[in-house]
């Protein structure tokens, strides 16, 4: 039992500790963190509907009609009228046939990936794809290539080369670290020469890109050519789980053979209707989509004029580069003092020497939020020596 504390002694001496903050209020703009009122530049809740009122009202309502807890998987006695209403829903705002609604974004990738890959398959998967396509694709059985990230030339390679019964192509449609954009255009091309299926993860793309934040999909104008569309409602959405969109033969299938949708027991009767009030107020309004693109704009160009390298970016996602994890604690750590909110990442999340700050924006931020954001990041830089 000693390894326990000897591993938890090496992540401190490494700077690779993970102190997990308490979150004393709703998600907003500024937030109470462990009793002190911050700036909050680290959640997901990029259009502020985390909050919002008519998503609070919808969740109440459900609570007085269904109750709390589902009792039951929805294969047994677990889908309610709420869960076919969300799904019908989501496929209309994503623009396909049919939807499956699940409990985390993390959860629609497990469904997906074991049941339709398997021993004697092939997939490719984005060498900077989240933890749960990772996990999807170990849990498969099948072979599993990694291409270099957003590269569809060698992806092409790699595809010309494989002798697999079936092929999959997987790639996040924004990545979550960085920032950047899969280029799809490329991707569907080498799966089509090649005869193999494409998967998008767009956990960061819906609510962001596309014609009011109807994701990656959208963003490229590539309707009908991606076979499964997973994803999370927990971030953009402002609430929690996750969905699959595709084909009415894609869903019919996961119906019969996604293990979580089998195995685990659905998603609640309140977190469901507020998915619903959410996906009903991206599919009438684009306004916040637009200013959470507006504020992306102005952070971000402002963070680089004042030396900071933001990298590749293309997305309201905003990694503030550091380099050592060590650095980037001491550099969170003060920011945190000077009340912003903005947690270190380093590795396993990314890779070493490439610790960071990821600034993630909302629509809910005003602009003197932005711009005491600015001033505190270029005030703790110069302090810790991040910024010369």
């Amino acid at each position: 039992m000693n390894f326990f504390s000897e591993e938890i002694e090496k992540l401190k001496a490494s700077g690779l500790y993970n102190s997990v903050r308490e979150i004393g209020s709703a998600q907003g703009p500024w937030l109470v963190v462990d009793g002190a009122r911050v700036l909050n530049l680290c959640s997901n809740n990029y259009l502020g509907l985390a909050n919002d009122p008519r998503l609070k009202d919808a969740a109440k309502k459900a609570v007085d009609e269904f109750g709390t807890g589902p009792a039951a998987v929805r294969s047994i006695a677990g889908t309610l009228t709420l869960h076919r209403e969300l799904e019908a829903k989501l496929a209309a705002f994503k623009g396909v046939e049919a939807a499956l609604a699940l409990q985390s974004g993390f959860m629609a990738n497990l469904a997906v990936i074991p049941a339709v890959m398997g021993e004697g398959d092939e997939i490719f998967s984005d060498e900077l794809n989240h933890a749960s396509i990772i996990d999807g694709c170990r849990l498969s059985k099948a072979k599993l290539t990694r291409y270099p990230h957003a590269d569809a030339g060698s992806l092409g390679d790699l595809l010309k080369a494989s002798g697999a019964n079936k092929k999959l192509v997987i790639t996040d449609g924004v990545f979550s670290m960085d920032g950047d954009i899969a280029p799809l255009p490329g991707i569907i091309k080498a799966a089509g020469e090649h005869g193999a299926m494409v998967m998008v993860d767009d956990a960061h793309g819906e609510g962001v890109l596309g014609r009011g934040g109807r994701g990656t999909v959208n963003h490229f104008g590539l309707h009908g050519k991606v076979d499964i569309e997973t994803g999370t409602l927990s971030k953009a959405f402002g609430v929690v789980g996750g969905y699959v969109a595709g084909r009415r033969d894609v869903i019919d299938f996961l119906v019969q053979r996604a293990r979580p949708f089998l195995f685990s027991s659905a998603a609640t009767a309140a977190d469901t209707a507020a998915c619903i009030a959410a996906v009903e107020v991206l599919s009438h309004d684009t306004g916040l989509v637009e200013k959470l693109r507006d504020n992306a704009g102005y952070f971000q160009e402002r963070v680089r004029r004042a030396g900071f390298d933001i990298g590749r970016t293309m997305t309201p996602i905003t990694p503030v580069m550091v380099g050592e994890a060590t650095a980037a604690r001491d550099f969170s750590a003060r920011l945190f003092k000077e009340g912003v909110f903005a947690q270190a990442i380093g590795f396993p999340t990314v890779p070493k020497g490439s610790a960071r700050i990821r600034c993630m924006l909302s629509a809910a931020h005003t602009r003197d939020d932005l711009d005491f954001g600015i001033e505190k990041l270029i005030s703790a830089g110069r302090a810790t020596g991040v910024l010369k």
